[in-house]
């Protein structure tokens, strides 16, 4: 059970390394220029929340709600996504760097990426269905059994994926993919 509540609050350059982050529910707030990583923030709950320039690395979620949650311009490497809450677990990302975070097995549909770096990020076994990956750079993630239906690729790069290995099913992609759809089978394509 968290102990305080929060709503509508406005939290600016506040590093958590020095000043303990306080385990509650956060509702319709506002974090900028806020430095979370290394932190626990288990059991903490973030609904309707927007964080602008902040730094979640490596930071546990053991346990985290995030509803409707808005990630703007910050750091989240190495976060274990599967370890949050699940229950209504939705968040958009914009000109996020996420490398080598994990969504295993969470369910993201409908879910935005836009102008974020994705690198080693694992998403096998998830649920990504109607979701985009807008200007994103996917070198080197990982979809193994992952639910791709309706997923916008076209304007994603690096993208490597099995279509055997993956449900595809109405996804879009650009002809600049074919490549990456198309490596295990070892051929070549040229223009």
């Amino acid at each position: 059970m968290t102990a305080a509540y929060y709503e509508g609050e406005k939290i600016t350059f506040i590093d958590y390394k020095k000043n303990n982050f306080e385990q509650a529910e956060y509702d319709n707030c506002r974090f900028e220029n806020c430095d979370f990583s290394n932190n626990k923030l288990n059991n903490s709950i973030f609904a309707d929340c927007t964080f602008i320039d902040c730094n979640f690395s490596l930071a546990e979620l053991s346990g985290t709600t995030f509803q409707q949650v808005r990630f703007k311009n910050c750091k989240l490497l190495g976060l274990q996504f599967q370890q949050c809450n699940r229950f209504g677990l939705s968040f958009t990302f914009e000109n996020c760097n996420i490398d080598h975070a994990s969504f295993y097995q969470l369910k993201l549909k409908k879910t935005t990426f836009r102008s974020c770096q994705l690198r080693e990020v694992d998403f096998s076994e998830a649920d990504l269905t109607g979701s985009s990956f807008q200007n994103c750079d996917l070198n080197q993630a990982i979809f193994d059994q992952t639910n791709l239906e309706q997923v916008d690729f076209r304007d994603a790069q690096n993208l490597m994926l099995s279509p055997n290995k993956n449900k595809l099913k109405k996804a879009k992609f650009s002809l600049l993919s074919l490549p990456g759809l198309l490596s295990e089978y070892d051929i070549r394509i040229e223009s």
